[in-house]
């Protein structure tokens, strides 16, 4: 329980100090202000922060508990009453009365907010996006932890662009894994993934731009481009990802492309090294920027992942952006981005102003995980788990939900995607819910109301049992809406 230290009154020392004391502690009772139960301070410290004497403060405490304000407890100190005394009656607080019955507006995005729902539970089995955390190395992450917890220099301010081990770390990383040609000066260390999509939207676009993205595609990337005032264009898949022949071959312009090449979410296509390719003709032809969100590349079951595209050549056009939460832990919300050579100033800068500096110490333990081979390690035990989560869950599904429901192929990533034809994906992912299993509904990441109906369900963390378990509830629930 907090204790008021009463800084903020003031008494005026031309007139009589215990009678001005007591007409203001009076009227912090009855607003309300100091609730019923709160505890006061002592009078030592009343007297040390007000400048009144202890013996005036004394008496004035010793007259409210007379009168039934206050009240001492025996080696605990004083409390306010529960109940104002019965003869006293609160005093009128100031009102204002508005002119009109309209508050002042928000903006078109802040009004989308009004009747969107909100967001279920994170931690349920079947999340989207939630990594294996009971997998996660706890004992090695507290080591590492206990390494840095005493250093001063990362409890304090630090540089906006991020930790310079870390970005070392991760820029040797991405080199040697993705084929990210880059080097630490231009990786920004960001807040998670939202705060990368929301830099580049602030650096980028200015309202009325256009922004391409595919459809269906990430609904917190198209919140992030219209909330900063960005024409939405929507491009269609084939084969699960991005269809770049049909982008290309209808000219179409913008300032900014936003794709998920590797695993596309949430139909998780590849695109071909081909297509990668005609898509940076595309952008450069067309004076557009790509970013690039590397959304689930370490996890391929199947094949080995196909290169980044920021790195099938040198200057790319390309922003490329990542982050811990899916091959770590959401918790560290650490995210970055690898920006051009030419744009590197310009990005820090925004950071810098937006947002400061990301968590130092969290960065620290992340560069400690990078560099010591932790974090490859950790990726291939995870590549292998998930692997063995995801062979199961498919043919589960395959041989209990078809032909009410069917299985969209992919061989990679954290999640897979039912398409179930006819039935209200909403309701199904709510009748999920009321079983504690998480879901997204397919049709959400459509934003022009498209009647493909499914469910996104993440594996990563869950049990063999939860998995048999969703399985025969969606059993159910298909086999009950068809009859």
């Amino acid at each position: 329980m907090s204790v008021p230290d009463f800084t903020d009154l003031t008494l005026d020392r031309a007139q009589p100090l215990q009678a001005q004391l007591y007409r203001m502690l009076v009227q912090r009772i009855c607003s309300g202000r100091l609730s019923t139960g709160s505890k006061l301070p002592s009078s030592r410290r009343m007297s040390a922060s007000l400048g009144v004497s202890r013996n005036t403060i004394t008496q004035v405490l010793e007259q409210l508990k007379a009168e039934g304000f206050l009240t001492s407890r025996s080696g605990q100190g004083v409390f306010v009453c529960a109940s104002l005394p019965p003869h006293v009656e609160a005093p009128q607080r100031m009102s204002w009365q508005s002119d009109t019955d309209h508050p002042p507006q928000l903006s078109t995005f802040g009004e989308s907010l009004r009747n969107a729902p909100l967001a279920r539970e994170k931690l349920l089995p079947f999340t989207p996006g939630l990594p294996d955390l009971d997998s996660f190395p706890f004992h090695l992450w507290n080591r590492l932890y206990r390494r840095h917890q005493d250093r001063t220099a990362l409890i304090g301010y630090g540089p906006s662009q991020g930790y310079q081990p870390l970005r070392q770390a991760l820029a040797e990383y991405l080199r040697n894994s993705r084929g990210v040609r880059c080097s630490a000066e231009q990786i920004i260390i960001t807040n998670g993934a939202q705060e990368s999509l929301s830099l580049c939207a602030q650096v980028i676009l200015n309202p009325g731009d256009t922004v391409t993205m595919e459809n269906p595609g990430y609904r917190r990337a198209r919140i992030a481009f219209q909330s900063a005032g960005a024409d939405l264009h929507l491009a269609g898949l084939k084969n699960g990802s991005l269809d770049v022949e049909s982008l290309t071959k209808h000219n179409h312009t913008a300032k900014l492309l936003y794709t998920t090449p590797t695993h596309q979410y949430p139909m998780g296509g590849v695109m071909p090294a081909s297509d990668r390719l005609r898509l940076l003709d595309w952008a450069a032809s067309s004076e557009a920027w790509i970013l690039e969100d590397d959304y689930d590349s370490e996890f391929s079951f199947v094949h080995k992942p196909v290169a980044a595209l920021q790195g099938m050549a040198e200057d790319t056009p390309v922003l490329y952006m990542g982050s811990f939460s899916k091959t770590l832990q959401p918790g560290i919300r650490l995210g970055y981005m690898v920006v051009p050579k030419s744009v590197i100033q310009v990005f820090n800068h925004a950071k810098e102003m937006l947002s400061g500096h990301s968590p130092l110490l969290s960065q620290a333990i992340v560069a400690d995980f990078i560099e010591e081979g932790h974090f490859v390690r950790h990726l291939r035990k995870m590549r292998i788990n998930y692997r063995e989560k995801w062979l199961h869950f498919c043919d589960l599904a395959r041989h209990k939900l078809e032909p009410q429901a069917q299985l969209i192929a992919s061989s990679a990533g954290m999640h897979v995607v039912l398409a179930t034809p006819g039935r209200n994906d909403l309701e199904l992912s709510k009748k999920l819910a009321e079983h504690r299993i998480g879901s997204t509904p397919l049709s959400f990441f459509y934003p022009d109301k498209s009647l493909n109906h499914g469910l996104v369900l993440g594996f990563a963390n869950t049990s063999k049992q939860q998995r048999e378990d969703c399985i025969d509830l969606l059993q159910r629930f298909l086999t009950n809406s068809s009859s």
